[in-house]
């Protein structure tokens, strides 16, 4: 847990040799203000005022030797994103200049910040809730524009505050009960209609919130696509077409690919990670025998696979092999090397009704396999909602525990059980919606959340 009396201090950029023009050393706390007018000279009347940035040099305090020629950003409290005094150093880029500046800040009695600490202490002295902490992390490891379209609604509040307002509701209706309990001959009685009402409306809002996880969990993960198939019916080249890349090695040899290739695209701003595994055919070379395996085990793994086969030779026998194996699994069957033959005459199973032809070879068919996938997750066959907003794991774990709390106060009504019994599952219900928020938090959670962010966000 961050202690917030000291000053904390990290490199807020990426540290690259040779590369990068600008390199950000961020501090934050009591005497980060202090520390940088220890550090940095300002030549001219230039005013050390808050939200200006200064020019300078950066000097060793005592040796008085410039280490760097940098801007200094000044965000004095409480208008920081920690609420804390900030400073930035903006020096040059690469790897020197950076470290040296970072280790005089520490010299100076700043101490290195922990993973996510900056965000940390934004939550902890009230600047965001724990929702847009959370966004905070996932907008820098968004893989695609819609990600990180989710990531920013996050950050904005379009998560937290539907969330409040509902506990909002909750707590209304829990000081409804208890004053009924404490006073109940100085009091109208309850109007339990309205309450169940109240109830209802509150207990539809959690769950359309928490049918986004999925989508969260499709935009965050991604799509895992396996491409599956005997040896030499243009698996590769599929992949290789499909990435614009030369990922994987293409010959006329089975058998090239002996281990899975991994790449990640972004189809209808979803990420998709696709997996270029070895031709699954019986064999006695070792190497071989251990892709084919790893072949089998990306398929069960992947949530679409990609049955592959040579339009010239046909559905074979060794493609039945195959698709008994994965026929169970989300598929669609790829019938590559159009430009050798027609698709028209194969005689595949008739319950297969996903199909697409290419041509890897010459990039044709490509946009058409796209459109199938999106197809398949626009149908709900791969879990996915047109929602501004996406739990995570996390929220969607608290968001079960609130329904299940609603779903027990609606079951406690209707059973007619005192109003005492009323009040358990409420507070049950305002302490997970809390939780989602961070106004009912443990260190241990925060902890957990926090030590997934980088160092110096």
């Amino acid at each position: 847990m961050s202690s917030q009396g000291e000053t904390i201090v990290a490199i807020a950029t990426a540290v690259v040799p040779q590369q990068g023009s600008v390199g950000i050393v961020r501090l934050s706390g009591e005497t980060a203000l202090k520390i940088a007018q220890d550090l940095f000279h300002t030549p001219g009347k230039q005013e050390w005022l808050t939200h200006r940035i200064l020019y300078g040099y950066i000097r060793h305090p005592q040796t008085k030797q410039v280490v760097d020629e940098a801007l200094l950003l000044l965000m004095l409290q409480p208008r920081s994103f920690t609420r804390e005094d900030v400073v930035e150093f903006h020096c040059h880029g690469g790897i020197i200049a950076v470290q040296e500046v970072l280790q005089l800040c520490v010299a100076q009695g700043a101490r290195l910040a922990q993973p996510g600490e900056f965000t940390l202490r934004a939550f902890l002295n009230g600047r965001i809730d724990l929702t847009q902490a959370e966004s905070v992390a996932e907008l820098v490891s968004a893989q695609s524009k819609a990600a990180s379209q989710v990531a920013l609604a996050g950050l904005q509040g379009k998560l937290g505050s539907p969330i409040r307002e509902l506990r909002t509701t909750c707590l209304d209706i829990l000081a409804e009960v208890e004053a009924r309990i404490d006073f109940a001959d100085d009091l109208p009685p309850l109007d339990e209609v309205q309450i169940q009402q109240q109830l209802k409306n509150v207990l539809t809002q959690v769950q359309n919130i928490l049918a986004t996880a999925e989508q969260g969990e499709l935009l965050r993960s991604g799509l895992k696509v396996a491409i599956v198939g005997c040896p030499n019916v243009g698996k590769s080249s599929l992949l290789n077409a499909w990435s614009k890349s030369d990922r994987a090695i293409v010959t006329d040899l089975p058998g090239t690919t002996r281990d899975t290739i991994e790449s990640t695209l972004v189809v209808g701003g979803i990420p998709v990670k696709v997996l270029d595994t070895a031709g699954i055919r019986d064999t006695i070379d070792t190497v071989e025998k251990i892709g084919v395996e790893r072949s089998r085990n990306a398929a069960a793994a992947a949530d679409l696979v990609l049955l592959t086969i040579d339009a010239a030779l046909g559905w074979t026998k060794a493609d039945r092999e195959i698709y008994e194996r994965v026929k169970n699994r989300l598929l669609i069957l790829v019938i590559n090397k159009t430009d050798l033959a027609s698709p028209q005459t194969i005689d595949y199973p008739q319950e297969i009704k996903q199909v697409v032809s290419t041509s890897a070879a010459n990039h044709r068919g490509i946009d058409d396999l796209e459109t199938a996938i999106l197809a398949l997750v626009n149908q709900g066959a791969i879990s996915a909602q047109n929602s501004e907003v996406a739990v995570n794991q996390r929220q969607a774990s608290a968001l079960t525990k609130a329904r299940v709390a609603l779903e027990q106060v609606h079951s406690t009504i209707a059973n007619q059980l005192p109003l005492d019994f009323w009040t358990i599952d409420l507070r049950g219900a305002i302490q997970a919606l809390g939780e989602i928020t961070g106004e009912e938090v443990t260190e241990s959670v925060l902890d957990r959340i926090f030590s997934r962010f980088c160092i110096g966000k």
